[in-house]
C-alpha cells in the first residue's frame, strides 16, 4: 500500500498486513507520518518540555479520573 506523509509529502509503500494499513483504509480521518517526521517531532517537543516554558495539558478525560 502506498502512503504519504503529511508533513514531507515523501510516498513510501506499507504493506497492507499491518495494523496500520488497515487504520488509514477504513478510517479517513487517520493520516500517515513518515518515521524521520515522527522523531523530529518528538525529539523537539522532549525540547520543549525541557526548557519549563511549555506547558503539555493532558485531556480532560485524564484529568477527571485523578479527582
Amino acid at each position: 500500500m502506498k502512503v504519504q506523509c503529511v508533513i514531507c509529502d515523501r510516498i513510501d509503500e506499507i504493506s497492507t498486513d499491518l495494523p496500520l494499513a488497515k487504520k488509514l483504509r477504513n478510517r479517513p480521518i487517520h493520516t500517515y507520518m513518515c518515521d524521520e517526521c515522527h522523531d523530529r517531532i518528538e525529539v523537539k517537543t522532549k525540547e520543549r518540555l525541557a526548557t519549563g516554558k511549555f506547558i503539555f495539558y493532558k485531556s480532560s478525560r485524564l484529568i477527571e479520573n485523578e479527582f
